[in-house]
């Protein structure tokens, strides 16, 4: 059964124009993909705030407890685990004269915008359940908008080599986003003198304004080409096989680290660099937005190493320099120039892990199609978001009550004991360090290359011309 959004007027959605590489490969012209990417950025806007500074400018200045906290933000990933892939299923089978993807892609625009006034105008006095309510509430519309993009992507990039490139302009426009909305707070209270507060809801209405009209934009300038149909009738024992494949459980595993180390890193900079390093919030917030200042000049990086070495031997390197520079934090000394610099070069490799992953996850897709005779792009990347959000939630839901259990109080900062303090200083140094080595551990074993996946190609191209599609 697909879902049929207007089957009265339904049709093929027109292809957005590409050009031929010098090796024959589609590109996409570049206003074409700033104008497809915009999006990223209030949607990256709207979600690394949730983690890095609303737990704890809930925790400090609404008093919200920390096991209050820590219990909303992990029953929310609960919901999550089935509402990204429930909406997944859907958008494979969603037909309609506007695409697959891209009728998702605007639903979500609403219900995030919605959810993203609740969170950063929340007033004293809220407690986990608001927390909960809203986190759902804007999960679910930032799922349906960032999946129906990532998906979307998918389809508009065909090539293993243009899709790297595809995703890490998407990136790069993120990261933009992040640091666009990370200056905020610094702006709110250099530029205007306000506030923490202040700054966090200058985040919210950030997201709020720039959300509808990226949307607009990426619609105005970028189609979406015909759905494939599929040569085989969608089965049960298709989804079973898929989640078998070595591929897709490589690149969910590593996802899951990658992502849980940025979660963990982001939710614990404020604690760790006031509480141990005796570094206000203002001037930690400049170095995470230092850190992806790092991450947008590492992006062309990690596009060049993966087109000369391959998307999975560019995140294995990234991996090991991310480790090393994280555990450098710990081990430096406690010199303010030297915490920029580190939290720059721990920027540059992280970079590589959104850009590679997503790209990878396309390729799957691909190799899924072929076997199985069922295109699930939409499933895949419900299960790559899915997986990221895992990673959030324990990251959250961990680290908060771990710092709970050893009698961390955010108040305090570093007046609190030496064991609390020791126990901050190794979840935000040490964990994310062991994350990105398992994800290099779990990527290892990855063999879909460019040769192999032009090869899927192919066949695929074949397939389709002989079906006439």
């Amino acid at each position: 059964m697909s879902v049929e959004l207007d089957p009265a007027k339904a049709s093929p959605v027109t292809a957005t124009q590409v050009s031929r590489a010098g090796g024959g490969e589609a590109r996409m012209p570049l206003w074409r993909l700033l104008a497809f990417a915009t999006p990223t950025i209030p949607l990256a806007a709207m979600m690394l705030p949730v983690t890095a500074y609303l737990p704890n400018y809930y925790a400090q200045d609404l008093k919200v407890d920390l096991a209050e906290l820590a219990w909303a933000f992990m029953v929310v990933r609960f919901f999550d685990l089935w509402f990204d892939p429930a909406v997944g299923l859907l958008m494979d089978r969603t037909r309609s004269r506007w695409g697959r993807f891209r009728p998702w892609f605007v639903l979500g625009a609403p219900v995030a915008i919605l959810a993203t006034y609740m969170l950063f105008m929340a007033s004293p006095g809220i407690g986990g359940a608001y927390i909960l309510l809203w986190l759902i509430v804007g999960y679910s519309g930032q799922s349906m908008s960032q999946l129906g993009h990532m998906a979307w992507a998918a389809t508009v990039a065909p090539g293993y080599d243009e899709r790297s490139r595809v995703y890490g302009w998407w990136q790069a426009m993120s990261v933009f986003g992040t640091i666009a909305i990370l200056l905020m707070p610094p702006i709110v209270k250099f530029g205007f003198g306000g506030d923490f507060s202040t700054g966090v809801k200058a985040m919210g209405w950030f997201t709020i304004i720039t959300l509808p009209l990226a949307t607009l934009l990426a619609l105005a300038a970028t189609g979406e080409p015909a759905a494939k149909p599929h040569h085989e009738t969608p089965r049960l024992s298709h989804i079973i096989a898929m989640l078998r494949r070595g591929s897709v459980l490589r690149v969910l595993a590593a996802d899951i680290c990658w992502g849980t180390a940025l979660s963990v890193s982001g939710l614990l900079l404020f604690f760790f660099f006031d509480a141990v390093r005796g570094i206000e919030r203002g001037m930690a917030g400049l170095m995470l937005i230092l850190f992806f200042v790092g991450a947008l000049a590492g992006a062309p990086i990690w596009r060049v190493v993966a087109r000369r070495l391959g998307k999975h031997r560019a995140l294995m390197i990234a991996g090991v320099a991310w480790a090393i520079m994280q555990l450098g934090v710990m081990f430096l000394p406690n010199i303010l120039w030297l915490g920029f610099a580190i939290m720059f070069l721990a920027g540059l490799p992280y970079a590589s892990g959104p850009i590679m992953l997503k790209a990878m996850m396309a390729d799957v897709a691909d190799e899924e199609r072929l076997e199985s005779g069922v295109d699930r792009t939409g499933l895949l990347f419900s299960l790559l978001t899915g997986s990221i959000k895992i990673g959030s939630m324990l990251a959250v839901g961990g680290s908060l009550f771990l710092l709970k259990e050893v009698g961390f109080v955010a108040e305090l900062s570093g007046g609190n004991s030496p064991t609390a303090l020791l126990t901050l200083q190794l979840l935000f140094c040490l964990g994310p360090a062991i994350l990105a080595l398992l994800a290099v551990w779990f990527i290892s074993g990855y063999r879909l290359d460019a040769e192999a996946h032009g090869h899927i190609r192919r066949r695929l191209d074949d397939r389709d011309d002989a079906a006439g599609v």
